[in-house]
């Protein structure tokens, strides 16, 4: 539920994505995000975001350092 949410989201978190090729499969893809494309306070498949790679996908875990 915490990726679900936009405020628990911000640039320069580290997190973990996973990529639109990669719904199927699941594979996450670690980075910080560079910004944040999800405009709406919640949703149910994550938070989208851009990574500093610029990789594009939807927020699944935040990592802790």
């Amino acid at each position: 539920m915490i990726a679900q949410q936009r405020k628990n989201i911000k640039v320069g978190l580290n997190v973990a994505i996973v990529l639109k090729e990669d719904q199927q499969s699941g594979k996450l893809t670690c980075g910080i995000v560079q910004k944040i494309l999800t405009n709406s306070a919640i949703h149910p498949h994550g938070i989208k975001v851009m990574l500093e790679s610029g990789e594009v996908g939807r927020v699944q875990q935040i990592i802790k350092d």
